[in-house]
């Protein structure tokens, strides 16, 4: 079962650092948003194909736990271990669930994010590579931001298979 509170609690504990225990990247938002899925209980499953599932072992690890691109169409296909169902807003999504952002547009996505409080019914996020704790899920204010961006919203499934 997939603990949303603890998730939000390392990614309230580590917004602002580096875990030790894992590999750092320069980009590094998508390496923090499956380290707080794994915190939260996800499992993870594929090893050793980098390109099949979503996993960190033996020094090395999937492109779903590394890249937001990856993540983005892992979430959105997988059946087995750490799943995700699709909505349409913003504003149904909870504690714990992610946000994917292409914020050229073009089809290729760039940023991670979790979903670490609420302002209302706007979700708040935390993110790694430029660190943000509760922030405004759309980074309106982001220099990465254009009108073109396009968001994909994940919730999280409770339940893994």
């Amino acid at each position: 079962m997939y603990n949303r509170e603890a998730a939000v609690r390392y990614a309230d504990t580590w917004w602002n650092s580096r875990n030790p225990a894992f590999p750092a990247f320069d980009v590094d938002c998508t390496n923090f948003i499956s380290q707080c899925l794994l915190a939260g209980g996800a499992p993870m499953h594929g090893y050793p194909s980098r390109g099949n599932g979503w996993w960190l072992q033996g020094g090395t690890w999937s492109f779903s736990w590394s890249v937001a691109h990856s993540l983005r169409w892992y979430l959105a296909t997988s059946k087995k271990g750490l799943t995700a169902t699709q909505v349409a807003t913003a504003q149904e999504l909870g504690l714990g669930d992610v946000i994917a952002y292409d914020f050229e547009g073009d089809g290729r996505f760039d940023h991670s994010t979790i979903v670490t409080a609420k302002d209302g019914s706007e979700p708040l996020v935390n993110a790694h590579t430029f660190n943000a704790q509760h922030r405004h899920w759309a980074y309106k204010d982001s220099y990465m931001f254009s009108p073109n961006a396009k968001y994909v919203f994940f919730k999280i499934n409770d339940q893994f298979s």
